[in-house]
């Protein structure tokens, strides 16, 4: 046991180690755990004698995975995108499968072997394309819809490989066909039970869950909903990644769709580290060694036949040229998915040890020079096609404008600040999106129309998903401080520039909300006692733009006049308030007090954080009294601060200590 656990933090550490320095270095995550299983393997460490043993852990990652890729999967963007998926994509898919099949083939491979290497050949990785276009900021444009419809095909693809290489390993003709129209019957049924459910019971279970406010729970939830649909139709004789893609795909138009991606997220991440550390075990290093002359050589061949096929597809459906040799350039690795259906096919002995690893081994290396190729990919096309390469295509920055919000206020909290606020923006035509965790609400103002979802907002993958990164502002209108302040920081520390302004009721939380990086905070209380001051002055006759000039004044200066106040009876103190209010006290100096013939100065109360607001001699009243203002006997002077200090400063008035 003690062996078990040295191995599993050597492991950790190791895998830490790994991706922190393929970051540092521009590399992909799935790199490093793969570099990490290598390192982790029977060849080098030995960390785990049966390394397969945690196979059926780590794939779980992929259930996940499955999972998180039904969420994204939306049915309408695929209707309107459908002669780029079924078209290119289709045709890209059929085109490689069937070029690198016959390739295989040629070189000894058996039919079944062959299906599986072409398949595994034609996929390209999702994760890293959609990754680095989205950082290079041409996810969205026209340029880019290409390479996204291609990926979009291959992904629901992955879905009947899973099912189809377990199929594969029986052999046979008669029994091969009527294995796979039993898993048609069996699928049909399956999706008709998820279905089901998904519409009638799954919304219900979820609003409920939302309704209890508990993280925990809808994280369990959501975890249980995805096993549960895994374990589905693994008990129909299916893949589980079936059932956890359907279970997504029913969610994924509900309100919740960016909580539950928010919340399986780090359990994908983690567990799909760990599956492609698995795999990286299972590279024997001694084939690699012996055959790496053919692990380049089908590298080169893999790069240089998937390009050229991916633009063919494009020219048969009229993609201009430019933008077909750019996917090509994009899409011509292997993907994660591949990694998956090899090792599959592994063990089910479709393919040889020998030949899985060299596919890992070129697959590897592809994904390493995708971050490279995917930069790089309009410049070869534009060089291939003799295209000018002008300062800025017009055409892309016209369609990321289009397809995504810019400039727009993200409001936090849906409650009648945020409606009030959000129908004034909409009065003015600016844009917005809102985060409400009230799931009652969120589907009332979904159902009006509104642009309101359901999530956390103190979590990054939720303020991505409103595209936080190119709004101009963001509202925080919900009455939580712990939680305001938990999100002012996460924003603060992800962008610095990005202007917050913080509705609050509480007017001695200002400070805390100020330090924790808010531009603007706007107390209720105050904000409302200026209001109304306002009326109050301009019915009395004050010109209105004395008004305006006093209540700039007041917000310039965070309402540093408004502050304070004089207790009563029933003003109530708790333990958190009593160091943050600002209470008012008018302390009378008495004939033997320690201040009489002392001037402001010479107190220097101020040094305690207490301010002077006022002094009262005579039965005149004097604002905001000089310094050099010496105090008599009988004088009246008013101080504001916190309680304690208040008390200090009394003290030290009347008796010096």
């Amino acid at each position: 046991m003690h062996g078990i656990f040295s191995n599993i933090v050597i492991l950790m550490a190791v895998a830490v180690a790994s991706v922190w320095l393929f970051k540092r270095i521009n590399l992909p995550p799935i790199l490093a755990y793969l570099y990490c299983g290598i390192l982790a393997g029977p060849d080098l460490l030995a960390l785990f004698e049966h390394p397969e043993d945690m196979q059926t852990f780590a794939e779980l990652g992929v259930v996940f995975l499955l999972f998180s890729l039904g969420l994204e999967f939306s049915l309408p963007k695929m209707i309107a995108m459908r002669q780029m998926v079924f078209g290119v994509g289709l045709g890209q898919m059929l085109l490689t499968t069937v070029a690198f099949m016959g390739i295989s083939m040629l070189l000894g491979v058996s039919l079944p072997s062959a299906i599986i290497v072409g398949s595994i050949v034609a996929l390209s990785s999702t994760a890293i394309v959609i990754k680095q276009t989205n950082d290079m900021g041409i996810l969205n444009t026209s340029r880019a819809q290409m390479a996204v419809s291609i990926l979009l095909f291959q992904d629901l693809a992955v879905v009947p490989l899973l099912i189809v290489v377990p199929l594969l390993a029986i052999g046979g003709g008669e029994s091969l066909s009527v294995a796979i129209s039993l898993s048609i019957v069996k699928g049909i049924v399956v999706v008709f039970i998820l279905m089901s459910v998904g519409k009638w019971i799954l919304p219900r279970v979820f609003t409920e869950v939302a309704q209890t406010r508990t993280d925990e729970l809808f994280v369990l939830t959501t975890i249980l909903v995805a096993l549960m649909a895994a374990g589905l139709t693994y008990s129909f004789g299916l893949s589980m990644a079936l059932g956890a893609f359907l279970a997504g795909m029913m969610l994924g138009e509900s309100q919740y769709k960016y909580q539950l991606e928010a919340d399986i997220r780090p359990f994908r991440d983690i567990l799909m580290g760990l599956f492609f550390i698995t795999i990286g075990m299972r590279l024997n290093l001694t084939d690699l060694l012996a055959q790496w002359h053919w692990a380049l050589l089908g590298l080169g061949a893999m790069l240089l036949i998937k390009v050229l096929i991916i633009r063919l597809t494009g020219g048969l459906f009229g993609v201009p040229k430019e933008d077909a040799w750019a996917a090509g350039f994009k899409l011509c690795q292997m993907g994660e998915f591949s990694f998956v259906i090899a090792a599959l096919a592994v063990d089910h002995n479709i393919l040889s040890t020998q030949v899985g690893s060299l596919i890992l081994s070129i697959g590897i290396l592809s994904m390493a020079m995708t971050p490279w190729l995917v930069t790089r990919s309009s410049d070869f096309a534009k060089r291939i096609v003799n295209a000018p390469t002008p300062a800025l295509e017009a055409s892309e920055t016209l369609a990321s404008q289009h397809e995504q919000m810019h400039d727009h206020v993200i409001i936090m909290g849906f409650g009648r600040v945020g409606q009030s606020v959000s129908r004034l923006l909409k009065s003015e035509a600016i844009p917005y999106l809102v985060i409400d965790a009230d799931p009652v609400r969120v589907h009332e103002s979904q159902s009006a129309g509104q642009p309101v979802y359901f999530g956390d907002v103190r979590q990054k993958d939720i303020l991505r998903a409103v595209g936080i990164e190119r709004a101009k502002l963001v509202l925080i209108t919900f009455d939580e401080h712990n939680k305001a302040m938990a999100v002012i920081q996460l924003i603060s520390s992800l962008y610095p520039d990005l202007p917050i302004v913080v509705r609050t009721r509480k007017d001695y939380r200002m400070s805390e909300l100020y330090s924790a990086g808010a531009s603007q905070v706007v107390p209720e209380i105050l904000e409302g006692s200026l209001m109304l001051v306002s009326q109050v002055l301009h019915l009395s006759g004050i010109p209105m733009s004395r008004i305006l000039k006093r209540v700039r004044k007041e917000r310039k200066g965070h309402y540093g006049n408004m502050h304070g106040f004089f207790p009563g009876e029933t003003t109530e103190l708790s333990y958190e308030k009593q160091d943050k209010l600002e209470f008012m006290h008018a302390v009378v100096i008495a004939n033997n007090a320690f201040a009489v013939g002392k001037s402001l100065t010479e107190l220097n109360i101020t040094r305690s954080g207490v301010k002077v607001k006022g002094l009262r001699r005579d039965n005149i009243e004097l604002e905001n009294p000089p310094s050099d203002t010496i105090l008599n006997i009988g004088d009246v002077l008013v101080i504001s601060g916190k309680p304690r200090r208040v008390e200090r400063a009394e003290r030290f008035l009347l008796e010096g200590d």
